[in-house]
């Protein structure tokens, strides 16, 4: 399988591209290609550019079976931006599949049916950018004819894994509380090779 990765050099998308190349070819976007040689194995494939730019995103999708995204927000417009075109890209490909990483903030609300956590108490995060932007690949996913599973950590610590996450379609695991990056990585891995969760959005939580 031939995997194309976007994020490739964030805390998730790092770990997800080096287990992938393990056993199968990966193609990774990287902004910084310094930065990518200390976090990447050697056999990956490394496209150094902007997300934005369709010929570089083009370039790296360019024979993919399947694409995965661990890109952030980080205080940006670039998730909703880039979106449309990787789907446009991938239809012109003829990739089927997309998974991401997005937030628990985008699950439905256990408390108030039709609203997503961040619309209600449910989330403790107070400022909602990063969740309204995820909402926006969400929504764009919906509308698209491509397969796409969106997985969805709660808080997302550095720290060792805490063993196997708790998973629900749609809406965080009862109590969830934090999501080990490793972990978080170890699912996206298994979700990109096996998908269980088609058209779905994911709750992860310990």
């Amino acid at each position: 399988m031939h995997i194309a990765i976007l994020g490739a050099t964030g805390r998730v998308g790092h770990r997800v591209a080096n287990k992938l190349a393990e056993q199968h070819t990966v193609s990774a976007l990287v902004r910084d290609s310094k930065k990518a040689s200390g976090l990447l194995n050697d056999d990956i494939n490394r496209i150094e550019g902007d997300v934005l730019d369709p010929e570089t995103l083009r370039k790296t999708l360019e024979h993919a079976d399947v694409v995965f995204s661990a890109l952030g927000t980080d205080k940006t417009t670039t998730l909703s931006e880039f979106t449309p075109t990787c789907l446009e890209i991938m239809k012109e490909y003829n990739i089927p599949r997309i998974v991401t990483i997005g937030t628990a903030g985008i699950l439905n609300s256990r408390t108030e049916e039709g609203k997503l956590r961040y619309q209600t108490d449910e989330s403790k995060r107070r400022i909602t950018f990063a969740a309204k932007e995820h909402e926006k690949v969400y929504r764009e996913f919906e509308n698209s004819d491509r397969s796409w599973t969106i997985l969805c950590p709660t808080y997302l610590p550095d720290e060792e894994s805490g063993g196997p996450l708790r998973e629900e379609a749609d809406y965080l695991p009862e109590n969830g509380k934090r999501a080990p990056v490793p972990d978080v990585a170890e699912v996206a891995v298994r979700e990109i090779i096996s998908p269980d969760y088609k058209n779905k959005r994911v709750g992860l939580a310990l």
